[in-house]
């Protein structure tokens, strides 16, 4: 009796020991997964009106909106995984729940772009094939960012988006995908003479404080890519992708710029490419899909050492 009381309790200390382990290895900021597919609040921002929408539901009007929603089926794809991981790893940090209350909203400034109207039987398809996947790097929710066209050159998180909080080993400079062979001219070069007076606010917005005389215009600092990270202005120096936000993302169109000067009144800036050029570029992506790569090609050769999970059926 005694030999078996004490294999009873060798029996409990070993299960304790092996529920702790696995706690461990989850780690302590992993939070437990959905097993079937959410329903989630949405702010909609034109009517501010708050609906309940399932997941996969909302996920098709935003790849409608985020993407042209007659591209082929596996870029479309591959931009549902990147929404989906966007959605659900910004619904845990609960940014929108502090402004709205909701899980996410209808905004392109405060979540993704979102637009029901557009969807088609391609972006249907696409989020059917595609259903529950979302990716991880070493267990946790990947930032799903994505870019119109980065000039066939990936930017890193820090250079091209000014992003200091997290460690993005996932994300790598300086991948070539092509996308400049097959994207609109305007992304190949464009070039941009904006106002002094434009660029004067813009910075004020930045630093809070007056710009002095803007008689000279360089760039100071680049990062792997070879975008700029810093470009002074006269005796100020404003980081590069803070600038472009301010001026207008539609004007700056990107960061990796062939030359900045004055002329006049107007700073003129010449560079290559649409967006901050970090994780997914949407022009390659759509190449790679010509090419029959597939959704999940296409995401692992933006996002490295990760891993795609699907949550549910």
């Amino acid at each position: 009796m005694r030999k078996a009381s004490v294999y009873f309790k060798l029996g409990i200390i070993l299960t304790l020991i092996m529920l702790l382990l696995a706690s461990c290895a989850r780690g302590p900021d992993q939070k437990p997964q959905p097993k079937e597919e959410p329903t989630i609040t949405l702010y909609v921002n034109e009517t501010g009106e708050v609906k309940e929408i399932k997941l996969e539901e909302y996920l098709a009007g935003v790849v409608a909106a985020e993407m042209e929603p007659t591209w082929p089926v596996e870029a479309l794809a591959a931009q549902a995984i990147l929404a989906r991981t966007y959605t659900l790893e910004n619904i845990e940090t609960g940014r929108v729940k502090e402004m709205h209350g909701t899980d996410a909203s209808t905004s392109v400034e405060e979540f993704q772009a979102y637009n029901p109207d557009l969807i088609n039987d391609q972006v249907r398809t696409a989020i059917e094939a595609t259903r529950g996947e979302v990716i991880k790097y070493k267990g946790q929710y990947v930032k799903g960012w994505f870019s119109a066209c980065c000039a066939s050159n990936t930017a890193g998180a820090e250079e091209g988006l000014n992003w200091t909080e997290t460690k993005t080993p996932y994300i790598e400079a300086g991948l070539d995908d092509g996308c400049l062979e097959i994207t609109q001219e305007e992304n190949v070069n464009w070039e941009a003479r904006i106002p002094l007076a434009q660029v004067r606010a813009a910075v004020q917005e930045i630093r809070g404080n007056e710009l002095g005389d803007i008689n000279s215009a360089e760039i100071t600092e680049t990062g792997p890519s070879g975008r700029a990270v810093e470009i002074t202005l006269g005796e100020t120096k404003v980081n590069a992708p803070e600038l472009r936000l301010a001026v207008g993302s539609d004007i700056m169109r990107s960061t990796l710029l062939k030359d900045i000067s004055l002329a006049g009144d107007h700073l003129v800036m010449v560079g290559n490419g649409y967006g901050h050029g970090v994780g997914m570029c949407q022009w390659g992506a759509k190449r790679m899909a010509e090419d029959n790569k597939s959704p999940e090609e296409i995401i692992k050769f933006y996002y490295r050492g990760v891993t795609i999970e699907k949550l549910w059926d």
